[in-house]
């Protein structure tokens, strides 16, 4: 037999590389530092290059590095195409190269008659992006053909592919034989995405659905056959979960060769007590986003509010926000029903069409700021007369504080809560949608309208949380820190990062057995409930069952006391470090060494 000698060289090639849109950015970007921990220098990714998106995610490489990829790099500039070679400036910063699709443009009718000519997919009026995605892929293809003819004897290269977007060129990699091993990834399937959303009780009609029927009827024709195809091609094909796989036996021709879950790079802190404080923390935000948007209408106790969320991509059945409403419903009837003086509030956070923020919301906060404003000018004032009458005076008693605030002050405070104050209920969606959707329209017909008595209230905010949202003032991450429960009853998840991010902050969270994090979880834990994440048996029950169960849940946790859920928080970040890269990396380990296997079999004299 031949002595291994070779390096090992892995490419990471994924259409949000340096390019953020979706779920798969996450997978990569927090998956990087365990990947430069194993491979060092010899890991680089792939990504399209969009200068604006770049600008402050890729620093460039302007001399030789001596790594082959250089001068790859200028040979494909040699012959016309545009490409970027640097660092991506993340936690672990990997080479990247990054590829131009705009110097694709004039390539493109010969690209697409190629892969009608090799592998029949057609692209009569596809749309802008999958274009996009299709130069993404010759490019992509061109680079590693090149890299390999001049480095395959010095490098035995895996190529990692993510998705129908970055793979085009997957199939003619193995169709000329270039000596890669290659392994592909579906995060979601293109028709399982689609389906789920239009089809009621998708996942018993599954493995009666037939792909080209379906690809054509949804009009994704080219990018379903991209996908199975590359799927198809690669040596190693893979899913994020067993409940994804059952789609890929369907719709991409073969169960998956191995099953990669997703994590997260986790950091622990080394004080067990400092992501309680930081709970505390960004819940004061919280609360002071409540007294703005509820107080000014009419009250309740801060200390007896639970906030609740949820959060994802606007799929209104899909990621269970049905679901999700109808058991709140039966919650706020529980409650009510109960007597209970606890409220909870629930965050509705996803991405809709609006024209702007609601103009009520932003004139209550602005004014509780005046407000807030005013009793701090009050403070300083009553404290420094305060301080001044106690050393001046023989009396030990405590005098009268009225007669240390000037009328002036007095006035202005009152003033100011008077012009405030309304009797119009606090509205349930933040922003002026453009139009209503499902969310609004399920309020308006439960009832769900923040009414006084309601011991659920609504805030649907139809705009992804970021630090320089003026209602809140927090990032998405310190939002969820913030929260006490997390809920996402999904019908159609394949893997679900939400659910996941609750738990490396501390913040016990629903999911259900659809999800691949769900299913992922009741594989590996049997207590998994009594570690504060909850599993909702969407497989076998009906919409109605699985509402009451969800709506079960909730009550029980609103009916918990605050040391139950201190413990509660402390169980679910104690479990965090099984959804480390560091230890879920080893399932991409197995991945690329399988693929070496198969593409690089050993040679016998």
């Amino acid at each position: 037999m031949e002595k291994k000698t070779k390096k090992a060289l892995l490419f990471e090639v994924a259409w949000e590389v340096c390019n953020q849109v979706g779920g798969i950015y996450t997978v990569i970007r927090s998956k990087v530092p365990a990947m430069v921990d194993q491979w060092g220098d010899d890991y680089v990714c792939l990504g399209p290059y969009f200068p604006q998106r770049a600008l402050t995610e890729y620093e460039p490489i302007t001399s030789d590095d001596g790594s082959g990829i250089y001068q790859t790099v200028e040979k494909m500039r040699e012959a016309g195409f545009a490409v970027e070679y640097g660092y991506w400036l993340i936690t672990g910063k990997p080479r990247v190269v990054l590829f131009d699709i705009r110097s694709m443009a004039a390539q493109m009718d010969r690209i697409k008659y190629g892969l009608w000519e090799r592998h029949q997919i057609s692209t009569v009026n596809i749309e802008d992006l999958v274009n996009q995605t299709l130069g993404f892929g010759e490019m992509v293809r061109v680079f590693l053909t090149l890299f390999a003819e001049d480095y395959a004897k010095k490098f035995e290269i895996t190529a990692h592919f993510h998705e129908w977007m970055a793979s085009s060129g997957l199939p003619d990699l193995r169709r000329d034989d270039v000596r890669i091993a290659t392994v592909f990834t579906t995060h979601a399937t293109m028709l399982g995405r689609y389906i789920a959303s239009n089809e009621r009780d998708f996942y018993h009609k599954l493995p009666f659905f037939d792909w080209k029927h379906e690809a054509r009827h949804y009009g994704i024709e080219a990018q379903a056959t991209v996908e199975r195809l590359a799927y198809l091609s690669a040596h190693v094909s893979t899913t994020v979960s067993d409940v994804t796989a059952r789609e890929c036996e369907v719709f991409l021709g073969k169960y998956p060769d191995l099953v990669l879950p997703n994590g997260l790079n986790i950091q622990r802190f080394a004080a067990v007590h400092e992501f309680q404080n930081l709970h505390m923390k960004y819940k004061e935000n919280i609360h002071r986003f409540i007294m703005g948007h509820f107080f000014q209408s009419y009250s309740f106790n801060l200390d007896k509010t639970l906030y609740f969320f949820t959060s994802g991509r606007y799929e209104f059945v899909n990621k269970g926000y049905d679901i999700t409403m109808e058991a709140l419903a039966r919650l706020n009837w529980k409650m009510v029903q109960a007597k209970m003086d606890m409220t909870v509030v629930m965050f509705i956070v996803t991405k809709q069409p609006y024209h702007s923020m609601n103009p009520d919301v932003l004139q209550s906060r602005a004014v509780l700021g005046e407000i807030q404003d005013t009793c701090e000018a009050i403070e300083k004032q009553l404290g420094d007369k305060l301080f001044l009458a106690s050393a001046s005076s023989t009396d030990h008693h405590l005098p009268d504080l009225n007669q240390f605030v000037d009328e002036y002050w007095r006035l202005r405070l009152r003033r100011t809560i008077q012009t405030w104050k309304t009797k119009r209920l606090p509205p349930y969606v933040t922003h002026d949608l453009k139009q209503p959707d499902s969310i609004t329209e399920y309020c308006e017909r439960s009832g769900l309208k923040n009414h006084e008595q309601d011991r659920v209230k609504i805030v649907y905010h139809p705009d992804f949380i970021a630090s320089t949202n003026p209602l809140f003032g927090l990032d998405y991450g310190q939002f969820v820190r913030g929260c006490h429960l997390g809920i996402f009853p999904s019908y159609y998840e394949p893997w679900g990062y939400t659910p996941l991010e609750c738990v490396v902050r501390g913040i016990p969270t629903v999911t259900s057995d659809l999800s691949g994090f769900g299913d992922f979880i009741m594989q590996i834990m049997r207590d998994y409930e009594n570690r504060g994440i909850y599993v909702i048996n969407r497989k076998t029950q009906n919409f109605d069952q699985a509402a009451d169960q969800l709506a079960n849940i909730m009550f029980r946790f609103v009916r918990m006391n605050l040391r139950e859920r201190i413990q509660q928080r402390n169980k679910v970040e104690n479990i965090s470090d099984v959804f480390d890269w560091g230890n879920l990396r080893s399932y991409y380990d197995t991945a690329h060494d399988l693929a070496a296997k198969k593409a690089f079999k050993t040679k016998v004299n």
